[in-house]
């Protein structure tokens, strides 16, 4: 117990310092670049760029509702499809922005799926689910786009080698040895809890639709920012992923100063920063805060209507 209370500390002290850093990074971009400017290249996003970045993002949403799909299927549990995304969407979209995704996450899967019968049990086994595809498909991602395309360890993250490449041989690692224990069938004995792997093809599918996601995730960014020849979508990616683990690494809600510092700093140099500022703001707003009001609009009326439902049948 008072192993892991340490541990916090620490993981909170390393998260604060991180965060600090990241803003400093930012603060000193932010003092050579006027906001004017900033919004000024922000202004200069095409009409047509922001529609495919919203709907690249409706598509992403979508993709990654199929977690909790493919962890139903999983579990043998029957629910609607339609009500299963739904909850996903709900989750990711909320949580995604605010961060705490275990705890937002979880609260929102079990509002909803325990007002359609699904135990409580279940709704565990789903959110643990849902997790480990969210963080196999990153890992296998991940890695293998940092073995390719090694690129440079920003030095605010502090990590001990001067490319991303050894990162992406552990997270390929750990992939792998969860691959294996599928492909074998095995069981973990894990704090007196019987852990199960599922079957090959579904841990198969995990990392598809993660890749998907990924995928899509950063060609929103990508569509957004200005054309530019030196950065091609697979270069971009490379980055993308390193600010995003950076980011959730960091425990800062939303990795809100994480992503972006890591952004400015591995971009080429021919773009302007205010250019890569502007399309910084555009993606925070496509695709976390438009997710995120769609979802609050839709939990506000649900819960509004459950209020009134409630009413009327006691009168």
């Amino acid at each position: 117990m008072k192993h892991h209370h340490w541990y916090k500390l620490i993981l909170f002290s390393c998260s604060g310092i991180l965060l600090i850093l990241s803003w400093w990074v930012l603060h000193q971009e932010l003092q050579h670049h006027p906001p004017q400017e900033i919004m000024k290249s922000l202004l200069t996003i095409s009409r047509s760029r922001l529609l495919i970045a919203v709907g690249l993002t409706m598509i992403s949403y979508l993709v990654i509702s199929f977690y909790d799909v493919i962890a139903f299927c999983y579990l043998g549990s029957s629910l609607a499809v339609v009500k299963i995304m739904l909850t996903a969407f709900l989750s990711y979209a909320i949580s995604n922005t605010t961060g705490f995704a275990l705890l937002i996450g979880g609260g929102i899967r079990y509002r909803y799926y325990s007002c359609w019968q699904v135990p409580t049990k279940k709704i565990a086994q789903v959110l643990g689910f849902a997790n480990l595809s969210f963080w196999l498909g990153l890992f296998a991602v991940s890695g293998i786009t940092f073995i390719f395309e090694p690129l440079p360890v920003p030095r605010l993250l502090y990590f001990h080698f001067l490319t991303v490449r050894p990162l992406g041989v552990l997270f390929l690692v750990i992939v792998s040895v969860y691959l294996y224990f599928c492909w074998r069938k095995k069981t973990l004995n894990f704090r007196n809890q019987i852990l199960s792997f599922p079957s090959l093809s579904i841990s198969l599918t995990q990392i598809l639709v993660s890749a998907l996601d990924w995928a899509l995730a950063t060609a929103v960014l990508y569509v957004l920012l200005p054309s530019h020849n030196s950065l091609s979508y697979l270069a971009f990616f490379g980055i993308y992923l390193l600010a995003i683990t950076a980011a959730i690494i960091s425990h800062v809600p939303g990795g809100l100063g994480i992503f972006e510092t890591v952004i400015l700093y591995l971009l080429p140099e021919s773009i302007s920063t205010p250019d890569v500022l502007g399309s910084l703001l555009a993606y925070r707003g496509v695709y976390f805060l438009f997710p995120f009001l769609i979802a609050i609009t839709f939990i506000g009326a649900f819960e509004i209507r459950k209020k009134m439902n409630k009413f009327f049948n006691r009168h």
